[in-house]
């Protein structure tokens, strides 16, 4: 599944577009590199989001194409 998809399908980030806009700033980081929103995601990656000064981390646990608002939390684990 790509990056943006990802973000947008999980809630992490509200909008695919946004997420995309996102990537293409550089506030994306996947195993500590910097993702374009096509980087087709995998289990066990390490995903940063940087907003607002702030950095989250977190590690894809599955990958579903669609999936219910209660459940969209279960596709990641929060590290930091």
């Amino acid at each position: 599944m790509r990056l943006d998809k990802y973000l947008k399908v999980s809630r992490l980030i509200k909008r695919r577009t946004l997420a995309n806009e996102a990537c293409d700033a550089g506030k994306v980081l996947v195993n500590g590199k910097q993702a374009r929103a096509s980087y087709e995601v995998k289990i066990g990656d390490k995903i940063d989001l940087q907003f607002a000064g702030k950095t989250k981390s977190f590690e894809v646990i599955s990958i579903t194409e669609t999936t219910h608002k209660e459940d969209a939390s279960l596709m990641y684990r929060l590290i930091s």
